[in-house]
């Protein structure tokens, strides 16, 4: 049920015990932000993907700390009710645990609420130390876009016994540092499912199936912008593409047969 009230890490943490199914998407700008928190959206995500819809880059490993603050700091501007969290662009957090405190640090500065990293055990000592020093940190398990080389591509990932108990064991490591809750990217539903019903913090599927307790999408994807961008699990709730096409080409018909401005579009 969606309420005015303010959206909080202890909102989030307390879904698991409701039952209320958590909904994220990702912003990168005002005005995006500022429609997304008026429509109930529980978290926004200043995802490190603005690299890709924004910037255009392949991968998200260009994205720097600086372009993370300024869509951080845009994004906070619209927010008033939703959870803002921010990821931790590449080599933010990995070069050592102070470096990761100082950077989440800019990102609270900048009006984020909590932030994301990318990995599991081996980022367990980070994730503990960020929420020692009172920094919400959010997970992130399975598809690592971050670690895209690594893994090889972007194929699903975990879908064989021992990468299953990998990954469980990860989101333990995750739950046991502190993390306040964790995505679920492109894996089997039935090791999403498993991983929900064994740790106390809730997950937030993207890929993941059905039996997370949220789900988040990119923003761009959902309206469908990304047009050569159809992975099995994404579902398109508009075609804001062909709209805006359409928008521009009856703009630039009626500006070439004199039709905008009309009489009453100007001033006397």
């Amino acid at each position: 049920m969606t309420t005015d009230k303010k959206i909080t890490v202890k909102t989030i943490i307390s879904r698991k015990l409701t039952g209320e199914k958590i909904t994220a998407l990702t912003a990168y700008d005002y005005t995006m932000a500022s429609i997304l928190d008026d429509s109930g959206i529980d978290i926004i995500l200043v995802g490190d993907s603005a690299g890709n819809v924004i910037a255009g880059y392949d991968t998200t490993h260009p994205v720097s700390m600086d372009e993370m603050i300024y869509h951080t700091r845009c994004v906070r501007k619209g927010v008033k009710r939703a959870l803002l969290v921010v990821d931790m662009p590449f080599l933010s957090f990995q070069c050592g645990i102070d470096e990761a405190i100082y950077n989440a640090g800019l990102f609270l500065k900048a009006g984020a609420e909590a932030v994301k990293l990318e990995g599991g055990e081996e980022i367990f000592d980070i994730v503990k130390n960020l929420n020692d020093f009172g920094i919400p940190v959010m997970g992130h398990l399975g598809l690592l876009p971050q670690s895209v080389h690594k893994l090889g591509g972007y194929a699903i990932q975990a879908n064989d016994e021992k990468n299953g108990k990998k990954l469980l064991e990860d989101a333990k490591y995750l739950e046991k540092a502190g993390a306040f809750s964790i995505i679920l990217e492109k894996i089997p539903e039935i090791r999403a499912r498993e991983i929900t019903e064994k740790i106390s913090i809730p997950t937030i599927g993207i890929g993941a199936g059905r039996y997370c307790d949220g789900q988040i999408l990119v923003l761009y994807d959902l309206l469908g912008l990304t047009e050569n961008f159809n992975p099995r699990y994404l579902r398109k709730y508009a075609d804001f593409a062909g709209e805006m096409r359409k928008a521009f080409k009856n703009f630039i018909e009626d500006v070439k047969n004199g039709n905008y401005p009309s009489e009453k579009e100007v001033y006397k």
